[in-house]
């Protein structure tokens, strides 16, 4: 079973990877400030170490967590007699609701933005981008969903889909996809957007403490911290961390020791 899921959310991953990869060679919103070729080496590296690091941890537990909480009826939606269409949706809306709440935490306290930043320090935002991630951060992320699911008493079916969903979103917001207009504005009613998102990114402080949400944008309206519009142009918005505007700081073996250095 472990291996069929890993399977179908690779996948999922390997063909929204290839999709929006093309798309945005052909219709990029932003003209690029570093090859392709150097950052998605790094970025690339990071997934495959994160992967390593989940496959041979405790990667596999949420799917366990969520089944084994329904078979011994634990957690809240276990506790009511629901449909089960009902609680795959629930399961997907609060483990994206605790996403949300998480990318804040690990915003708001010190010693996780050291490691959360490693993925803010990309000059430049394209698919690639939705995996870099330290290694680190992908163990405690993994560790916060299995409490959650507990907690929850998610759906094992809610959990695949919230999984491919999650993987699938931040692919597509953190592509270099030129969608604008009337089409952003209807998208981003729903879900975030690559324009939405690209905000977030901003060396701007105000600008960073926006638009936290990963697939659904309707968290960021309900707690306040959307924000619609940039100080800059979307074409003009200076991406990454201040302190690291230079490609030399942030090479790939900086990478790794990011979350050590102050």
């Amino acid at each position: 079973m472990e291996n069929d899921l890993s399977n179908i959310r690779f996948l999922y991953f390997a063909v929204t990877l290839g999709v929006l990869a093309v798309a945005e060679a052909y219709f990029p919103r932003r003209s690029r400030s570093l090859p392709r070729s150097i950052r998605w080496f790094e970025n690339f590296t990071l997934i495959a170490s994160g992967w390593l690091v989940a496959k041979f941890t405790i990667g596999f537990l949420p799917f366990v967590a969520a089944s084994w909480a329904y078979e011994n009826n634990i957690g809240l939606l276990n506790s009511f007699s629901i449909t089960s269409l009902t609680a795959i949706i629930l399961t997907y809306l609060l483990l994206d609701l605790t996403i949300y709440l998480q990318h804040i935490v690990f915003h708001k306290i010190p010693i996780l933005w050291r490691i959360h930043r490693v993925h803010h320090t990309d000059l430049d935002l394209d698919v690639s981008s939705g995996f870099r991630f330290h290694p680190l951060e992908i163990l405690l992320s993994l560790m916060i969903k299995i409490v959650a699911i507990i907690v929850i008493g998610a759906n094992p079916t809610g959990v695949i889909a919230f999984e491919i969903i999650l993987n699938m979103g931040s692919l597509f917001n953190h592509s270099n996809l030129n969608i604008r207009g009337r089409f952003d504005k209807v998208l981003r009613a729903f879900i975030v957007t690559p324009d939405m998102h690209r905000i977030h990114h901003s060396v701007e402080r105000r600008e960073t403490d926006s638009n936290y949400g990963f697939t659904i944008s309707l968290w960021d309206r309900i707690f306040r911290t959307y924000r619609d519009k940039s100080l800059r142009s979307q074409e003009d918005i200076i991406l990454g961390i201040k302190e690291y505007q230079n490609h030399e700081s942030i090479k790939l073996g900086m990478l790794f020791k990011l979350p050590f250095e102050r």
